[in-house]
């Protein structure tokens, strides 16, 4: 399985050219076309042949296709779920689909993750078969107490075949981050799992919102795709402190990189 060629943990794409908005959008979604549509073939009529080798190879796919049409990866604490024996739980803020997308690329070589997705990326036509095929957990996001039961149940058996988990604990992707609608879900699901959680701070405006599709807007590659892992944590108590540990950590990293975009 191919891994990102990393220096102390981390990712940087080369410099290279950096191409208009309509032309880096032009360039990608005819390759992230061509990239699904034969994934979700595979994973659709060769399942067992396709699983998470297959799914990583699709996501290497998509994260290949976006450096080649300009947008450049900032990646950072990969040393930290390298280092980690066994599953956690990874939870992070969420800003576009592109962390969908790439993250099986970006730490498939590490860990065996799926993801809680919404009821909406589970019914997209062709989009759908390669989703699937990675188990994940579908919640509708408008019953909470549903949801929470889906994860707890679903996500503990998950965990405890040895695979992590991915969640992103907010009703909706937004661009800012509110720590209030930030939930506990994923700090409940390892305290009952008994794993760690990784800490995962996000910034991929680079994809913007679609107009008709929301999950497939405009690619901006004057901006940079960041993601940062932080060091593995074991829930103690209700998990007050460590919810509001991540809350810190993913609000910094975005202070940083805002100075960063700024300066």
């Amino acid at each position: 399985m191919k891994e990102l060629p990393l220096k102390d943990g981390c990712y940087r794409t080369d410099p290279g050219a950096v191409f208009s908005r309509d032309l880096a959008t032009l360039m990608f979604y005819p390759t992230m076309a061509a990239v699904v549509c034969h994934g979700s073939f595979l994973a659709r009529y060769a399942a067992r042949f396709y699983g998470h080798p297959g799914v990583c190879m699709s996501s290497m796919g998509v994260f290949v296709g976006l450096e080649a049409a300009g947008v450049r990866f900032d990646i950072s604490g990969l040393d930290n779920v390298m280092n980690l024996t066994g599953p956690c739980v990874i939870i992070g803020n969420h800003m576009s689909v592109l962390e969908t997308l790439t993250m099986p690329a970006i730490i498939g070589a590490y860990k065996d993750i799926t993801f809680v997705i919404k009821k909406e990326l589970a019914t997209y036509p062709v989009f759908r078969y390669l989703l699937m095929s990675m188990n994940p957990i579908v919640v509708n996001r408008t019953n909470p107490r549903e949801d929470l039961t889906a994860v707890l149940t679903q996500g503990s058996a998950i965990l405890a075949e040895g695979r992590s988990l991915v969640i992103f604990p907010q009703s909706s992707r937004s661009v800012t981050f509110d720590p209030k609608v930030f939930n506990t879900i994923g700090i409940k699901l390892a305290l009952r799992a008994n794993v760690p959680v990784i800490p995962l701070a996000i910034k991929t405006d680079v994809w913007g919102n679609g107009k008709r599709i929301k999950d497939f807007g405009p690619i901006d590659p004057a901006k940079t795709a960041y993601f940062a892992f932080g060091q593995p944590m074991y829930i103690k108590d209700r998990g007050i402190q460590q919810h509001q540990l991540i809350i810190e950590f993913i609000t910094e990293k975005l202070k940083q990189w805002q100075l960063s975009v700024s300066s």
